[in-house]
């Protein structure tokens, strides 16, 4: 586990300049919207990163970082899903279709999205508002 966040030129290094800008978008988007205890960590075998958004011993979201490569994972419960479907209308075809094409465990739907711009950050946060009412205005 970072003792201590990846500095700007770490994360420039890894992701370059163009997905560093979709990361730090993203994050601003959530931070923005929610006050949450952010933690960084190792990102075991598939990441090199994870930077988790947590409050009160549940997670919101998961974002990941690897070489060339963002991460943004938010896992679905059973009555989270069922309001995914009342939403589904308003959300554009690629996230639904990571939405179905995701695998649900026993501790809910784990949907995995590799943002290249910013084109779905609304969908995003459509999403985390399932999980959560946004807590900041």
């Amino acid at each position: 586990m970072p003792e201590n966040a990846p500095s700007r030129a770490e994360l420039a290094g890894l992701l370059g300049e163009a997905l560093l800008e979709v990361w730090q978008g993203l994050c601003a988007a959530i931070e923005e919207r929610y006050d949450m205890e952010r933690i960084w960590s190792s990102g075991g075998k598939n990441w090199t990163y994870e930077y988790k958004f947590r409050r009160g011993g549940k997670t919101l979201c998961c974002m990941y970082v690897k070489s060339r490569r963002v991460g943004f994972m938010i896992i679905f419960g059973k009555e989270e899903r069922a309001k995914f479907e009342y939403i589904r209308g308003s959300l554009s075809a690629p996230v639904c279709a990571q939405f179905d094409g995701a695998k649900t465990y026993h501790d809910g739907k784990w949907v995995m999205f590799e943002p290249a711009n910013s084109s779905e950050f609304d969908d995003y946060m459509k999403l985390l508002a399932i999980k959560r009412r946004p807590n900041r205005k």
